[in-house]
């Protein structure tokens, strides 16, 4: 492997994958980074494996992911699986760990494509044991063929309903699912509607998720106020409150989802500006229509940038390739528009259906912003929300102030789990906009680094 490439790929998702067939297929010397023990990301998580069974509860769209990562895979590049990124900088070199040992590269072009995350879902009772996110249990079940039965599912959004669809297809029983889409959201995302056939056709996919539910005998409970999960050293119930009166399930497991957001702290540790995005209450980084962010050479391609999909994520990878092509000199201007085009119409057809999805699953200020005084909200810290009010009382005016007041953030997680929440607390009990309020300000590594691995990288260089 060398120390220098034309151009780095952060992940090996949907936007990676498709950004490293791009850059290789035009004879750029290709390294890509990727967490994950094999390509595919999330969405397509597994697929090699699960190819060879016959696993049809994942669903058609899942499947539809084989022929990228068999793109991929016969792709002239330096893939390194199992490397966590704690480095990135404005002069595009990256330090990375594998297997205990940390290494530095640096390339002309950089494309970060590290994905989305699960947004938190801060109610009383979320860190008790049992408790987990319906990504988790999607995981499980495409990597491991484990699911966790008698669940209760808790939250909105569109994998929500995909997860309960899949693990009814696998014929593992589900104790309720409690949809917390807000009823005035749908009235809301109707001007919304998609003009375009796929786009409402994925809808009617959705509607149909729903419906097997309903047809499946599993209890679908809407209208909620309120939520919490109870017990003393495990989850034994949830609690929910609809009009007006509180009911209880008993159960051992629970599923939370409410939407993804942008998975943005790699590219706000290198710097990148960024913005807050109303629509779907989570920051966004800025990028132009090559998803180019503000510093010099590098890019945020698929829902690193802003949510939309695998799909559109693979035509964000392919846009922002040729891109960093035509930069490299690898292509001129007018091959690169040429290229673009038909991931370009692609990504526009997809974007159409965004506006309709960001309106209806938005979640209720209430799951975002949590009121009970009790509720953690830095899992790292255990910092509640009676802490964050009370720094707020005394003067504290942003996250990173209440880094130095009570800790919250400075965890292993470096604020993935409580960042969104943080700032919108911050800006709830100073009346201040969101985006006056801010993030944390982020600093490599952005992962966590062990000692011995620095000095094994010290010791490589020397050898």
């Amino acid at each position: 492997m060398s120390n220098h490439y034309d151009i780095i790929i952060i992940g090996a998702g949907p936007a990676g994958m498709a950004a490293a067939h791009t850059a290789a297929s035009h004879g750029a010397r290709t390294l890509v980074l990727d967490e994950q023990p094999n390509p595919g990301g999330q969405i397509y998580r597994a697929i090699e494996a699960n190819q060879l069974r016959n696993r049809s509860e994942l669903g058609e769209a899942y499947l539809q992911g084989r022929d990228l990562v068999q793109a991929f895979r016969k792709s002239e590049i330096d893939y390194v699986p199992g490397a966590s990124v704690w480095q990135l900088s404005k002069t595009r070199e990256v330090g990375y760990s594998k297997d205990g040992v940390a290494h530095l590269v640096s390339a002309d072009q950089i494309i970060v494509a590290t994905g989305a995350l699960e947004r938190p879902m801060p109610i009383p009772g979320w860190t008790l044991p049992q408790v987990m996110t319906v990504g988790a249990a999607q995981v499980l079940l495409k990597e491991s063929e484990i699911a966790i039965e008698n669940a209760v599912f808790a939250g909105t959004g569109p994998l929500l309903y995909l997860v309960v669809e899949q693990y009814l297809a696998a014929g593992v029983p589900v104790k309720a699912v409690i949809d917390l889409t807000p009823s005035a959201n749908y009235l809301k995302a109707i001007s919304k509607l998609p003009r375009t056939f796929s786009g409402l056709l994925k809808i009617v996919e959705g509607w149909r998720w729903k419906r097997q539910i309903v047809k499946s005998g599993v209890p679908l409970i809407s209208g909620v106020s309120d939520l919490r999960i109870t017990g003393e050293t495990t989850a034994t119930a949830i609690e929910y409150q609809r009009k007006g009166t509180w009911h209880k399930l008993d159960c051992q497991h629970v599923l939370m989802h409410q939407g993804v957001v942008p998975d943005v702290n790699l590219a706000l540790a290198a710097g990148c500006a960024h913005s807050w995005h109303e629509a779907q209450a989570c920051w966004n980084i800025d990028v132009d229509e090559w998803f180019a962010s503000s510093l010099d050479g590098i890019a945020i391609a698929g829902d690193g940038a802003s949510i939309a999909g695998a799909i559109a994520a693979e035509q964000r990878g392919c846009i922002a390739a040729l891109a960093s092509l035509e930069l490299l000199g690898k292509i001129d201007t007018t091959t690169r528009d040429q290229l673009a085009r038909q991931p370009q119409s692609i990504l526009k057809s997809e974007m159409q259906l965004r506006g309709f999805l960001d309106t209806l699953f938005r979640p209720a200020n209430h799951f975002r912003i949590p009121e009970n005084d009790e509720t953690i909200v830095c899992r790292c810290e255990e910092i509640t929300v009676a802490q964050i009010r009370s720094a707020v009382d005394i003067g504290c005016v942003g996250p990173n102030q209440l880094k130095s007041y009570t800790r919250c953030g400075m965890g292993p997680c470096q604020g993935r789990l409580c960042g969104l929440s943080v700032s919108e607390l911050i800006g709830k009990y100073s009346s201040q906009p969101v985006s006056a309020v801010g993030y944390y300000r982020l600093r490599s590594p952005v992962k966590p680094l062990l000692l011995e691995e620095l000095a094994n990288m010290t010791d490589q260089s020397e050898s």
